[in-house]
């Protein structure tokens, strides 16, 4: 049986998924250590340090500036300067990627359900998901500190499962990140994993996601293929 023919409900990621949020992360993470008189990072650095949520960015973000192990205290220290920085710079240069609106669109008229399963702080989540107007597509939103444990633990998956009474074999992962991957199969749910996002450098596909997709758009024509051969 194909692997996707019983999906009911898909999980997006968010970052580097459907928004390219780098450009904003990075002028918060540049921000922040020009307030703390260290070297500056670059957009590139940002796009490998994302996706372990905010704490891990920014504890990567001062290692490389202080070219040191970073102690907790020193952490916890810069994290308000940081999420305030993130938030003036909020919105302020992050793109939608192509065809996302496009398939969010079709997905929801095919009766899909959809979540969002990010590790951004779900303060910052839900006005970014406003600000490119798909927040009416999704049904649940789970920031990295929406539940006790973040992604790549298979808590906000099996949250999913739980909450809209699915079977494993009806949910699907879409993300760019080997973190998404690992959620996914942890909790024994299908996945997708798109090569244009962040992910450390590493090709996705090392990763063993059930299918890789390029563009955005080709999530639409998988589960089509998987809708007809589910008629025929």
């Amino acid at each position: 049986m194909n692997k996707f023919s019983q999906i009911k409900a898909v999980a997006f990621d968010l970052d580097g998924t459907l928004i390219d949020s780098v450009p904003d992360l990075a002028a918060a993470t540049r921000a922040t250590l020009a307030e703390l008189e260290l070297p500056q990072c670059s957009d590139e650095q940002v796009r490998s340090w994302v996706g372990n949520g905010a704490q891990m960015l920014m504890r990567r973000a001062l290692s490389f500036a202080l070219n040191a192990q970073v102690s907790e205290e020193q952490l916890q220290a810069c994290m308000p300067r940081f999420m305030h920085f993130y938030k003036l710079n909020l919105e302020q240069h992050s793109v939608l990627y192509a065809g996302v609106k496009t398939v969010l669109s079709q997905l929801k008229q095919a009766g899909y359900l959809m979540a969002i399963v990010t590790n951004k702080p779900y303060e910052f989540t839900v006005p970014l998901l406003k600000a490119f107007n798909i927040d009416g597509y999704f049904s649940l939103v789970l920031g990295g500190d929406s539940l006790s444990k973040m992604k790549p633990d298979p808590l906000p998956l099996q949250h999913i499962l739980h909450e809209w009474q699915l079977e494993t074999e009806q949910l699907l992962m879409v993300g760019d990140s080997k973190n998404d991957i690992l959620a996914a199969k942890a909790a024994k749910v299908a996945s997708v994993g798109l090569t244009y996002g962040y992910n450390y450098g590493e090709d996705i596909g090392l990763s063993g996601p059930d299918a890789v997709c390029e563009q955005f758009s080709e999530i639409t024509a998988l589960l089509s293929q998987c809708d007809k051969a589910t008629e025929q």
